[in-house]
């Protein structure tokens, strides 16, 4: 007899809850199979697409992994996530980020700007500015959850300041030190996403399967709210959460109605 689902939500999602729960209570057990689309048909009374997108969901949890040709399979039990503070603190001339383990040399290349990057850092594709990339692999020291961090800075902007340059791979705060030495006011704007990653992605950031991975671009800004930098972090979203601190802006004035007449 097919089990109860009370419909007043995506059934998918209600189906993927019951199998949550159900993975929590010890039902289903670390490294044991879950049901098949076809078992799970009949269990709940659902079509395929639906049992299909209930998996997928359970993915998304960072519950479940999928192997190719046998099925879905329970995730063992991982450590707590980590909780990825965003902030940025000044004193002085000096900023501080949140402290994370460096866990091998930097790698440093010279690109083009090109997509998301372009477009954050107001360039135009068909201009194909030139960038330094610097790929940092780091990881949280309470969790061991692995971070990969790329800083992206234009070339005319490290020509301001010959310390970037000199060192594109210095830690950020040293990088936005070198930024208002050059005589900018710095702010910044964060931008968060995720996807489905790419099979490199998912060996560097020790993920078993395709779950998803949450993205930052943080953009820093100097005078004229000019883009100066692009900081792009991949981590992977089920072990994971960012932190932000959120200070309450001036509401803009408004404008006052025109009279009609």
């Amino acid at each position: 007899m097919p089990r109860e689902i009370i419909r007043h939500n995506a059934i998918y999602m209600q189906v993927a809850d019951q199998l949550a729960q159900a993975i929590k209570g010890g039902e289903y057990e670390p490294g044991s199979q879950l049901p098949s689309e076809t078992e799970l048909m009949k269990t709940y009374g659902i079509s395929r697409p639906t049992a299909r997108s209930a998996v997928s969901e359970l993915r998304n949890m960072g519950l479940v992994e999928s192997r190719h040709g046998r099925g879905s399979f329970v995730r063992p039990q991982t450590a707590p996530a980590s909780t990825l503070a965003r902030t940025i603190t000044r004193s002085g001339k000096r900023y501080d980020v949140p402290e994370l383990e460096e866990k091998e040399q930097p790698g440093v290349t010279r690109i083009h700007v090109l997509g998301t990057h372009a477009e954050l850092l107001q360039r135009r594709e068909e201009d194909a500015d030139d960038a330094f990339s610097t790929d940092h692999l780091m990881t949280d020291p309470e969790t061991g959850t692995r971070i990969c961090h790329r800083v992206i800075i234009p070339m005319n902007v490290a020509s301001e300041a010959p310390a970037l340059a000199e060192a594109p791979d210095a830690p950020v705060t040293d990088l936005y030190a070198h930024l208002a030495d050059a005589g900018h006011s710095l702010t910044w704007q964060e931008f968060v996403t995720a996807r489905t990653p790419l099979p490199d992605e998912r060996e560097v950031l020790g993920l078993t399967d395709a779950s998803p991975i949450l993205i930052t671009y943080r953009i820093t800004y100097g005078n004229d709210n000019q883009p100066l930098m692009c900081e792009e972090l991949h981590t992977a979203a089920a072990r994971s959460r960012l932190a932000y601190r959120i200070t309450p802006e001036k509401a803009p004035a408004k404008r006052p109605r025109r009279s009609q007449g």
